[in-house]
This record gives structure tokens, sequence and C-alpha cells, in this order.
């Protein structure tokens, strides 16, 4: 065998331990683009990343998510709170399941960043009670909102008729308060009533109790000031009326009989 066989038949093997690093390095993420706690595996069929951090004990969002990600699994976990813009450099994202934690509310720019791409956004059995009226406008996605604590007001109303798919949305929504004591405990689709014309209304009868009441301070004063000053007055007039009559003066006196 000469030295030129030998090379490469060392050549040939070496080309190939590189060819699999290569194909292994495209088709699996590096451990550092993986948040900790996650699992992350490329999908062929997606052309991205389906990344798993269910019952991770999360208390907050990953902030190193890859930026190819399309499924993104957050479900059965402690997070609270969904910053705005907490998506924003997901692109790609098809599909975010966000589901059995302890989200309270949402705020307008929750999902800034995804509204073109997303398809799927799972919010339900978390202790949502209100979202900002603009948190789903621009979402085309399906949203699942089911199993929270809901506060049916303005801004829901105004929330869910902002999704392509409120009707939906709304029919899962069950009131656990409401501006209406009546809609307690009823789904949202069962209030009839424009509540932020109610809340506009509400307040303007505030603004007049409250004008009425300052009013009616004012004419009380006022009454109060009048006849405590009558009241003085009439005992400064008794007060003069009981002093003694001043004594005439014999110059005086002696004046008249002459004029007499």
């Amino acid at each position: 065998m000469t030295l030129l066989d030998l090379w490469l038949s060392r050549s040939i093997p070496m080309c190939l331990l590189l060819q699999s690093l290569v194909l292994m390095a495209l088709c699996f993420p590096s451990a550092s683009m993986c948040p900790k706690g996650c699992l992350c595996q490329r999908d062929p069929h997606l052309h991205g990343l389906n990344v798993s951090c269910s019952q991770s004990r999360l208390k907050e969002i990953p902030p190193s998510l890859p930026v190819d990600t399309v499924l993104l699994r957050l479900d059965h976990n402690q997070i609270g709170a969904v910053p705005d813009q907490a998506f924003h450099g997901l692109r790609l994202l098809r599909e975010l399941n966000l589901s059995y934690n302890a989200v309270e509310t949402l705020g307008e720019g929750a999902f800034s960043g995804i509204e073109g791409t997303l398809q799927v956004l799972d919010l339900s059995h978390n202790r949502i009670t209100s979202v900002h009226k603009d948190a789903f406008a621009r979402l085309k996605a399906r949203v699942i909102v089911d199993d929270n604590p809901w506060h049916c007001d303005c801004a829901l109303q105004q929330a869910i008729g902002g999704m392509a798919h409120n009707h939906e949305a709304a029919a899962r929504v069950l009131c656990r308060s409401s501006e209406l004591r009546d809609q307690e405990g009823r789904p949202f689709l069962a209030v009839d009533t424009d509540l932020c014309n109610l809340a506009k209304r509400t307040t303007d009868y505030a603004m007049l109790v409250t004008m009425f009441g300052w009013f009616a301070m004012v004419i009380s004063y006022v009454v109060y000031y009048v006849r405590q000053n009558q009241e003085d007055a009439r005992r400064h007039l008794e007060y003069l009326k009981s002093l003694p009559s001043k004594p005439k003066k014999p110059d005086e006196a002696d004046d008249i009989s002459t004029v007499v």
C-alpha cells in the first residue's frame, strides 16, 4: 500500500465523521440554545423547534428561547405573569401553550411580535381576572381562555370583541364577578349590556352625586352663615335696647326753657 492509499483510507472515515457531526448540529440544537428545564427537538415537518418546558416548575417565562421555536409548551408550571414582548423574537411561533399556570392579568404587549404567525394560544386553567382591552387586538390565533376567574367589565368586553374568533372564546368565559351583579356566575355571552356605556353612566352618576353633595354643602354653609349673622344682629340690638338712657345735662335744660 502506497502512502497515498494510506492517506485516502484514513481521510474517507474522517470526512464521514465530519459530515455526521454537521448533520447532528443541524438537526439537534446545542444545549446552550435550549433553556434549562426544557426539551428542544427539531421537527423537519415544522421547519423549526418543538420546545417543551412542561412541568418544569418555572415561575417565569424563560428569557432565552430559541428564535426558531415553532411549538412552545409552558403548561403546568407556576408562571405568574406574561411580561410585555416576552415572545417578541419568536417570529416562527405557531402554537403557545400557557395552560395550568398562575397568570392573573395580561397587558397590552403580552403577545407583541407573534400576532402574525401564532395560530393557537392556550390560556386555560389560569387565574386571569382582567386583561388590557387591546391584549388580543392583533392576534389571528384561536384563543382558549376557559377556566379562569374572569371579571366581566368593559375591558374584557373590548378584548374579546377584538379577537378573530371572539364568539368561541366568549362562549367559554364564565363571569366570576361582573359590573352587573345579576351576571355573576353566568356565561359572558349572557351579558347583553354594553359594559363600557354602563361604566360611563356609573361615572357620570358618581360625578353628579359628588357635585350635588358639594352644592348642598355650600348651600348649608350659606344658610348657616346668614342665620348666624341674623342671630348676632338680634343679640346686638337687644343689647343696645338694654342700655340705660343717657341723662340730660343742666345746660341743655336751661336752653330748652329759654326757647320756650
